[in-house]
């Protein structure tokens, strides 16, 4: 079963939403995917 996603608005500087646009299209994935990715990472990494 998928896990249940839910949906938010955040404010972001567009610097680093540049950046973050670019390398989720490096990638192959949405923005959403990669910024899930990435906060999975932190808090995986921050909690070893």
């Amino acid at each position: 079963m998928k896990p249940l996603k839910e949906k938010i608005s955040i404010t972001i500087d567009s610097d680093l939403l540049s950046v973050l646009k670019a390398e989720a299209e490096k990638d192959d994935r949405s923005l959403s995917q990669f910024i899930n990715l990435i906060l999975k990472r932190y808090i995986n990494e921050i909690e070893e």
